[in-house]
């Protein structure tokens, strides 16, 4: 398994609990974060005006939402990377 850093470059929120991303590598695409709604610190999205402000942490190239939520870039590129070869 190759290793590949992962470093968020941009993000816009989608409907229905999708984010779009671009790594700085290139590769973008959506993730489906519907899921997580609800859930924990994740509750916080079910207003979708909290949600709608996601934005790219400059410390951690990641997605995050305030102080509290942030997700994993590599398991972000990893739904990205597997979502392009289906």
């Amino acid at each position: 398994m190759e290793f590949r850093r992962a470093k968020i470059v941009a993000c816009k929120p989608k409907p229905s609990y999708r984010v779009w991303i671009r790594f700085d590598d290139g590769l973008e695409g959506e993730v489906d974060l519907s899921d997580l709604v609800g859930q924990g610190v994740f509750e916080a999205w079910e207003s979708a005006d909290f949600f709608n402000q996601v934005y790219v942490d400059p410390k951690t190239h990641t997605l995050a939402w305030g102080d509290e939520i942030d997700l994993d870039p590599y398991v972000l590129r990893e739904k990205v990377s597997n979502a392009k070869q289906s």
